[in-house]
């Protein structure tokens, strides 16, 4: 028995909705140079301790602490230790080699006596006067920073450049990676113009596909088509279809709402797509949809509206594409309002802010409201959007609220 769609559920709820039916994709293995901006999909262990060895830190010389404490203030040069060379070492505690940044600390000695405060009289290597060095100094402990075997990075760690040398200590030439979902991205609408195409008064222009396909860019997904179909029905369900078989996630923007041309949700059934819920008690964005295909693969009907269709991407899509990746969940970021905000309560709302320093001790969210949900130029220059709680109307400056960047 086919359960009916739910309708104006709350944003948590469709977020939990989402989240319940989120789809998981394969790894695959790439060589160390291409894993940048993945999402690591195993731990990564030290291959060894590291340092492996005791190294320097300070050009000068290696010496033995003991007879710095026996008053001992000059010593005999029993060699140069290179960075990258095997270990040499001293005969006696009145010996020294000269040691490099990055060297083995030399066999028989513990503490380094920086180049600065040393002379070279009469053959021999002399502290400078007045000059106490301090046991063990300038010398980096073999395994202090990690020990063979200790975990490095979890799986589910993208890949930035610090976790690139992390996998480059790691001794890594490849790793296991999450493979990334082709997304065939679908704006809908007889009044869309391409960009650098003739225009007339009636028409706009189309920028939701550009918008949604920046923001997963820039969140690592590549693998993205891009069309721009008619409000025509039989034309919708055969390029939908042939989209929806050969892409792993289908967005669409605009013909979801309730007017004589928003044919997506009819579409969409007749595709066999089921419907998960349709409208969401928030603003902007009321009119979202999801659904799922017969195995399992994540379509989401946006508004058509620019604003719309950008915050629902960002507060939906895009964190359900991250589970699906197997990415680590990430810490949710809040900020005070800068500025009272008066709202629908009945209703979540999503409000574009700017990140600025307050007056106070921190980053204050200052909000840039919108003229309408089509008011996209608004939105130039703010870093994101709070969101706003259903069930209160007021907002006063200095209130928390989740903050969701672009």
């Amino acid at each position: 028995m086919k359960h009916p769609v739910p309708h104006r559920i709350s944003v948590d709820e469709a977020e939990a909705l989402i989240t319940a039916r989120t789809m998981h994709w394969p790894a695959h293995r790439v060589a160390l140079a291409q894993a940048l901006g993945g999402i690591l999909r195993e731990d990564i262990h030290a291959e060894r301790d590291q340092p492996p060895f005791d190294r320097v830190t300070m050009d000068g010389i290696a010496v033995a602490a003991a007879a710095l404490a026996a008053g001992r203030r000059d010593f005999e040069p029993a060699g140069t230790q290179a960075a990258g060379a095997p270990a040499l070492g001293i005969r006696h505690e009145g010996q020294c080699i000269a040691v490099m940044t990055g060297s083995v600390l030399p066999a028989g000695t513990d503490t380094v006596i920086p180049v600065e405060r040393l002379a070279q009289r009469d053959g021999r290597t002399w502290l400078e006067a007045g000059y106490d060095a301090r046991p063990g100094q300038f010398v980096h402990r073999r395994g202090s920073d990690h020990r063979q075997g200790d975990r490095l990075l979890a799986a589910g760690s993208r890949i930035g450049a610090p976790e690139m040398a992390i996998l480059g200590v790691g001794g890594r030439s490849d790793v296991a990676v999450a493979s990334p979902p082709s997304i065939a991205l679908v704006s809908t609408g007889d009044e869309l113009v391409e960009p650098g195409l003739p225009i007339e008064d009636w028409q706009i222009r189309s920028s939701n596909g550009l918008a949604l396909g920046a923001a997963l860019r820039r969140r690592g997904f590549s693998r993205i088509s891009h069309a721009l179909l008619r409000d025509d029905p039989q034309e919708l369900q055969r390029e939908i279809a042939a989209l929806h078989a050969s892409h792993d996630v289908l967005i669409l923007s605009g013909g979801v709402s309730m007017g004589q041309f928003d044919h997506v949700p009819a579409t969409l059934a007749a595709l066999g797509v089921e419907a998960v819920f349709h409208k969401v008690l928030q603003r902007p964005g009321l009119p979202l949809w999801f659904g799922t295909s017969a195995d399992g693969r994540p379509v989401f009907a946006l508004p058509g509206n620019p604003v719309s269709s950008l915050v629902c991407l960002v507060r939906y899509v895009l964190p359900c594409l991250a589970r699906g990746l197997g990415a680590a969940v990430q810490p949710t970021r809040r900020y005070r309002l800068g500025a009272a905000v008066e709202t629908v309560a009945e209703l979540g709302t999503f409000v574009p802010v700017r990140l600025e320093a307050d007056d106070r001790d921190g980053t204050c969210a200052m909000p840039r409201l919108t003229n309408t949900s089509g008011d996209f130029t608004a939105l130039g220059g703010t870093d994101g959007f709070v969101e706003l709680p259903q069930g209160r109307q007021h907002f006063p400056a200095g209130f928390v609220a989740r903050f969701f960047a672009w």
